[in-house]
């Protein structure tokens, strides 16, 4: 263990000593660097609180996507200069913990429950805390649908009816922590197969992939296109903010905690551990209620400030019951799981526009008949989308997994080596089955 290591403990457990963030204070000052993907209105609010509560302290938001705060820890350890990591999603902070990034602390804060739902609030370890609930779900733009003449979506499975063809925006789980939890929690809770087949049938129906997660509430919120696929806190804060639109969690969808965790090296961990404290306290939690805001708190009796209607996951079991998240199996694919959305949906979205597209077209042209020879023409068009490059089994793979290190911004960003060997076999294997399943699905239809 190394003096600078030792010294930064030290220090941590000297603020937590004097009741940082407490009922006792101590004189914080400097600069407190946070790497965060909250969009502006949750950072500069917790950011112009939390200096007023501690004038010496200037707070830095480094905004990053979930992903690329990740790497930017990774790439600066040797000379770190952020104090906080400051993220939804859980996975993300078991990758920095893997990589001894973070440092354990102890909150003084009490009324904390151990869990919300049935996932831990705390990480077990001590390594980063949870200060807000997060799920996810579907969020629609009730002008456009009433304009579009389209139904209201439930579940994700009311995503892949052909009349939403053109109406549905996500972003890709490579560019977002809370979208790979979405990913990720359909996977789980449907199984590999059945749950990659569940998200190439709503991406046929795509609108777009935006470029960020913050893309799908603005598009919908502007009436871009109908639905979104987003964490909670965009549906509810836009609502809330007066847009036009509303939100559901799916049936099979889960409730885990957002977090927050200091750095190792930190250059300010009293400020940092301060910060922490004041998430965690009543008036950080309240903070949370902010319309622009609409986060669900982990203190249950911050609740009974909430709006009618808030959801209330200490109250409503059912909420985010249906799928037990394996956060171990979620770290173990994560790579694989961004490369295999990127190259089967991301980066071939027309193809696979057109494969589902031609799959629906023949489905409506079957309806009330009876065909064995369409039908069967129509099922195997339908196993070609379906079908998987890799099983599940390989995907967790620790080995196979450490190959997909570098992510595609774009369709065009150089990918070397053994990753960029297997993708390139994976894009071939892919484009063929959805040229092949268009031409199937359009056969079936002309024999109609």
């Amino acid at each position: 263990m190394n003096k600078k290591y030792i010294k930064v403990l030290v220090k941590i457990i000297f603020a937590a000593l004097l009741g940082v963030g407490g009922s006792q204070s101590v004189a914080l000052e400097g600069k407190l660097t946070i790497v965060t993907s909250y969009p502006p209105d949750t950072t500069t609010t917790f950011k112009k609180a939390f200096e007023n509560k501690y004038p010496g302290v200037t707070v830095e938001m480094l905004k990053k996507k979930t992903t690329a705060g990740i790497k930017f820890l990774q790439e600066t350890v040797s000379n770190n200069k952020a104090d906080l990591f400051w993220a939804s999603a859980p996975d993300a902070f078991e990758v920095l913990k893997g990589d001894e990034l973070l440092v354990k602390y102890q909150t003084k804060v009490k009324g904390i429950p151990e869990k919300v739902g049935a996932f831990p609030i705390n990480d077990p370890d001590g390594y980063y805390k949870g200060f807000a609930a997060s799920g996810y779900g579907i969020m629609w733009n009730t002008r456009y649908l009433k304009a579009k003449k389209l139904p209201v979506p439930n579940e994700w499975a009311d995503l892949k009816d052909p009349v939403y063809f053109g109406h549905v925006g996500m972003s890709a789980p490579s560019r977002s922590g809370t979208t790979h939890l979405t990913v990720e929690t359909v996977l789980q809770g449907m199984g590999w197969d059945a749950g990659w087949a569940e998200w190439k049938a709503i991406a046929g129906n795509f609108d777009t992939v935006t470029e960020r997660s913050f893309g799908v509430p603005d598009g919908v919120n502007s009436g871009q296109f109908g639905a979104g696929i987003v964490i909670d806190f965009f549906g509810l804060s836009s609502k809330a903010s007066g847009f036009p639109v509303d939100f559901v969690y799916p049936k099979v969808t889960t409730l885990v905690p957002a977090n927050i965790a200091i750095v190792r090296n930190a250059p300010n961990p009293e400020a940092a551990a301060a910060f922490i404290e004041y998430l965690l306290s009543n008036e950080g939690q309240e903070l949370l209620l902010d319309p622009k805001i609409r986060r669900l708190p982990v203190n249950p009796s911050t609740y009974a400030k909430a709006p009618a209607g808030f959801p209330n996951p200490f109250e409503d079991p059912t909420l985010g019951a249906e799928v037990k998240f394996d956060l171990a199996l979620s770290k173990g694919r994560y790579n694989i799981v961004n490369s295999l959305f990127d190259v089967m949906i991301t980066y071939r979205l027309q193809e696979l526009q057109e494969a589902v597209r031609a799959i629906q077209k023949a489905r409506m042209a079957l309806a009330g008949e009876s065909n064995p020879a369409v039908e069967k023409l129509i099922s195997e068009a339908e196993e070609l989308v379906n079908r998987m490059p890799v099983d599940e089994a390989r995907a967790s793979e620790a080995e196979f997994n450490a190959v997909f290190k570098k992510k595609r911004k774009k369709a065009s960003t150089k990918i070397t080596g053994r990753q960029a060997e297997v993708e390139s076999g994976w894009d071939d294997e892919v484009k063929a089955n959805y040229a092949r399943a268009v031409e199937l699905a359009e056969k079936a239809q002309s024999m109609m």
